[in-house]
């Protein structure tokens, strides 16, 4: 007899991977696998993908995580993925978003920083739907860097088809629905929704920033059919995309969402005892490369600096705010690998797979040694501000630069392992300043913080998060939360529970 009832596979697009995993209906994680992404960096600010690519490294990591296992048993697939712009051809093809007029680099990746001017220009406009994102729009998101390509590359604007977000792009590629996500139009595309039933293309603001355009055709472009994270997504996968996958014609598709998004719906059902576990009590931290924290509740708050409200972008009829930091884990391994100790902690320690775990070890021995109470006495006279990538919340601004104060003439392991402390510090206290600014805006006390990602896997890290911001964190019981959103995404789409919230 086999030990599950039905099988489920969510597929995560990461910055640097695609990840997949085979979940039964228990929520128990299987298999999972992984598949590097390219990623190009032709100038300063300007991060790109391919969307072929993209779309063979999910190939693989499905047919790898079902391999063994009746394609029958897999009822469903759920897709989620960062809020990168895929630019497709009227012929539907990729074309190119780069400078260097390669078509295969299609896709403007979230962290691209090029539309600066554009973001600019937007909020320039006043115009009421930036209410919902802080004030002011982020140049993260995508009518900046539409902007962006109508003023910088006329060929590819003027030949335009279909532009995605990433997540969107797969449900596509997988099932020709050109459907969107409430979840990614909301959040990133600066699409209305609220508690009342509207949904809609704000056509005055498109009109405002030059992108009229895009209301062409009944929106075409940008989608005019706008669906429900883990709604059925067209007719299931095609012919074409079920050979690709290694999967049944017609597995149901649910519709898709932003990665830090799966983060946050796959810990809905993490508690403890003694904690309180209601939605509205606890802060959501998906820490990868980046950052999000994530909250929600029942009315709309507004705060300056933090996107959102968004109404029904990730739990049902709940009013999602969302926060972050756009280079977290990217921060720390830039210290870690600009600091000249680290290639004699790789040379002398290959036994430790990061040279984090080999900092945490030393840290605790420096403790030790100097007899203190707490590690954080060890960073008195070294201090960073982290926003090497710009400030996303609560200040909003992508203009502020990183700083390290109290550097010295050492270049030794124990100097790289107090910078490395005091990042983590730093980050730690972006949180809190996060969590000051929610509870200005009429958040009530968080009770608790909920946390996923690889910086999960750090103890350091997440000790200190708790320690700066005087909350019990959480670190769920299955550490795959990200890829259990997916999953659960693909479990609604086939109907096997009637929400998300269920699953």
């Amino acid at each position: 007899m086999k030990p599950y009832n039905a099988l489920f596979v969510g597929v995560d697009i990461g910055t640097g991977s695609a990840r997949a995993a085979l979940v039964t209906d228990e929520g128990k994680v299987l298999k999972t696998a992984v598949k590097t992404i390219q990623t190009w960096n032709p100038i300063t600010d300007h991060y790109e993908q391919s969307s072929e690519n993209i779309w063979e490294s999910c190939k693989y990591v499905v047919k790898e995580v079902i391999n063994g296992f009746p394609a029958d048993d897999v009822k469903g697939i759920g897709f989620d993925a960062t809020c990168s712009l895929v630019v497709l051809s009227k012929e539907l093809k990729p074309i190119t978003v780069s400078l260097s007029e390669q078509d295969q680099q299609n896709v403007i990746l979230w962290m691209d920083h090029r539309a600066k001017l554009e973001a600019e220009f937007i909020n320039n406009t006043k115009h009421s739907v930036l209410k919902y994102v802080g004030g002011n729009v982020s140049l993260e998101m995508q009518m900046p860097k539409l902007l962006w390509l109508k003023k910088n590359l006329p060929k590819t604007w003027n030949d335009i088809g279909f532009v995605f977000d990433l997540p969107d792009y797969l449900t596509w590629r997988a099932t020709g629905s050109n459907s969107r996500s409430l979840c990614s139009v909301v959040c990133k595309w600066n699409y209305e929704a609220n508690d009342s039933g509207m949904t809609q293309w704000n056509a005055e603001f498109l009109e405002q920033i030059s992108l009229r355009e895009l209301t062409d055709n009944n929106h075409k472009k940008i989608g005019n059919s706008v669906l429900a994270p883990g709604a059925p997504c067209g007719s299931g996968l095609t012919k074409d995309s079920a050979t690709d996958l290694g999967l049944l014609p017609g597995t149901p598709v649910g519709t898709s969402i932003i990665d830090a998004h799966a983060g946050g719906l796959g810990m809905l059902g993490c508690f403890a005892d003694n904690v309180c576990s209601d939605f509205e009590s606890r802060l959501s931290l998906i820490c990868g490369t980046s950052t999000c924290h994530m909250a929600v509740n029942k009315l709309p708050i507004f705060t300056t600096g933090i996107w959102g409200p968004y109404y029904s972008a990730m739990v049902p009829e709940l009013w999602l705010n969302e926060a972050g930091q756009s280079a977290s884990g990217a921060l720390i391994d830039h210290i870690i690998s600009s600091h000249p100790a680290t290639i004699t902690i790789k040379a002398k320690c290959p036994k430790y797979s990061l040279v984090q775990d080999y900092l945490n070890k030393l840290i605790i021995d420096m403790v030790e040694e100097k007899q203190y109470d707490d590690n954080c006495y060890l960073t008195k006279t070294i201090h960073i501000w982290p926003d090497y990538h710009g400030n996303r919340s609560p200040i909003a601004d992508s203009n502020l630069l990183g700083m390290i104060s109290g550097l010295t003439l050492t270049n030794d392991e124990e100097n790289l392992a107090l910078i490395y402390l005091a990042t983590l510090q730093a980050l730690a206290y972006g949180t809190r300043h996060i969590i000051e600014s929610l509870k200005t805006s009429g958040y009530d006390e968080f009770k608790s913080l909920l946390i996923c990602g690889g910086l999960s896997h750090n103890s350091l890290f997440t000790q200190i998060q708790a320690d700066v911001v005087g909350l019990p964190l959480l670190c769920p019981i299955e550490s795959e939360s990200v890829l259990m959103g997916a999953a659960i995404l693909g479990a609604c789409g086939a109907k096997y529970f009637p929400n998300n919230e269920s699953c």
